[in-house]
């Protein structure tokens, strides 16, 4: 079945002949019928359901499937920073389970205040108020509710190719085809510009990528009530990566025009690219920061926003109100994440591995001329398929292979925009294991592409 491009912009897809043959090729009869069960009681969806395989463990930076084999997990949903079974944080859940295993609302409890104290002092600025919620995409939600609240104006600017979440609120914001076409009216004022482009820097053109902030200055000038600008400060998906002076220039024109700036950082925050918030590298003060995913610990959902302090506004409404908003055990499994990543240096250690993954990245781009770009920030990196340098045509075929050959050695990783090669590992992965992944995804390459 031939894929459209749009189907192909935020993950690797359920329906390509390449995964039927590797579920053909590799899962024993039991663990196809456990997926036909599957799929007989689960909407279908692009991405999700019909499912690849069946897992029955995840511990340390490994899942474990049906037939026994073991899969070093480079994807992991982004929510496993601190790795599956983390002891640590087990113990935090476990112990707040036979205190206090439900919080009901109107009322607070010791952690949850912990817990946002913490936030406020690992924030920078005036970045001091906190309100949690079951998932990424209600934080969404409320981050764009408070905008309007706030500022008095509805219209949102964001990027195509963007991703905040499944909700139809979310989409509407959201640039992603897969999750928008088909759907119908969207959230109204929802308006779209260009995506910074990492590509045309190692090009060595960095100012064409910043020119799309020179068409939302233009929409600004234009485009009236216009309360927030919302956009993923690094994109994780394919990890684009804007230069400093971008998010300086975006700071500046929310300033002038009097728009609040909403960074999520959903998938990337709390140690990912090196520092516990990803704005951190940029030097500028969000007025709003959206978290989730590996917020919980890999345990528990949980998400929120972090909020400028002035931004306190919205006493006479209900911006979340959800039932499991204070949740006392993920408040537990979110501090206990917190501690985890400081005690043991994992915001250094990520440091640390990206000189790894840089300097094993751009000796495998000089080899290989199919890899037309590498880009890494911390523990987050993207190696882009070509089919030519010059014109950057997506290897898209050859990436998925790449992907299932990887699997069949026991490494699991992300194929996002067609042709990206996704790395997500653990903080907790050791510079042995980030060597031998790299090792396998290169010989995969080399199978692939030689042939």
């Amino acid at each position: 079945m031939e894929m459209k491009s749009y189907m192909r912009t935020e993950g690797d897809i359920n329906l390509s002949p390449e995964r039927q043959e590797w579920q053909n090729q590799h899962l024993s009869e039991e663990t196809k019928e456990i997926l036909e069960e599957d799929s007989r009681y689960f909407l279908h969806q692009s991405m999700s359901t019909p499912c690849l395989n069946v897992i029955v463990n995840a511990e340390g930076i490994y899942l474990e499937d049906q037939d026994g084999r073991k899969y070093m997990d480079f994807h992991g949903n982004s929510v496993h920073q601190v790795g599956y079974k983390n002891r640590y944080v087990l113990d935090a859940v476990m112990k707040q389970l036979e205190e206090l295993p439900f919080l009901p609302r109107r009322y607070t409890n010791p952690v949850a205040i912990k817990l946002a104290k913490k936030l406020a002092e690992l924030a920078p600025g005036d970045l001091n108020k906190v309100l949690f919620t079951p998932g990424g995409t209600s934080a969404i939600g409320i981050a764009l509710k408070l905008a309007r609240k706030a500022t008095g104006k509805f219209k949102t600017i964001s990027t195509w190719d963007s991703f905040h979440g499944a909700s139809l609120d979310a989409i509407s914001v959201g640039g992603e085809g897969v999750f928008r076409n088909h759907i119908g009216p969207l959230l109204p004022g929802t308006e779209h510009f260009m995506p910074f482009n990492s590509y045309r820097c190692i090009m060595g053109d960095c100012e064409d990528g910043l020119k799309s902030l020179d068409y939302l200055e233009f929409m600004l000038e234009r485009e009236a009530d216009v309360g927030a600008i919302i956009l993923e400060p690094i994109r994780s998906t394919d990890v684009q990566i804007p230069p400093t002076a971008y998010f300086k220039r975006l700071r500046e024109l929310c300033d002038r025009y009097g728009v609040l700036l909403i960074l999520d950082e959903i998938p990337t925050a709390f140690g990912r690219t090196g520092t516990m918030f990803v704005h951190e590298h940029y030097g500028i003060i969000p007025d709003i920061v959206v978290i989730g995913k590996g917020f919980g610990g890999g345990v528990f959902p949980m998400a929120g926003i972090i909020v400028r302090e002035g931004l306190d506004v919205a006493q006479d409404i209900s911006l979340g109100h959800y039932t499991h908003e204070k949740s006392s055990v993920g408040c537990a499994a979110a501090l206990a994440t917190i501690e985890y990543i400081e005690n043991n240096k994992l915001l250094e250690h990520a440091q640390q591995m990206e000189l790894i993954l840089k300097e094993k990245l751009a000796e495998m781009m000089s080899k290989h001329i199919v890899i037309g770009d590498i880009r890494v920030k911390g523990m987050l990196a993207a190696i882009e398929l070509v089919t030519d340098r010059t014109t950057k045509e997506k290897a898209v075929e050859g990436a998925e292979k790449v992907m299932y050959i990887c699997m069949e050695r026991g490494l699991s990783f992300k194929v996002s925009n067609g042709n990206v090669l996704t790395l997500v590992p653990p903080l907790i992965t050791t510079k042995e294991q980030l060597e031998w992944a790299l090792q396998q995804i290169e010989e995969a390459i080399e199978t692939v592409f030689s042939s």
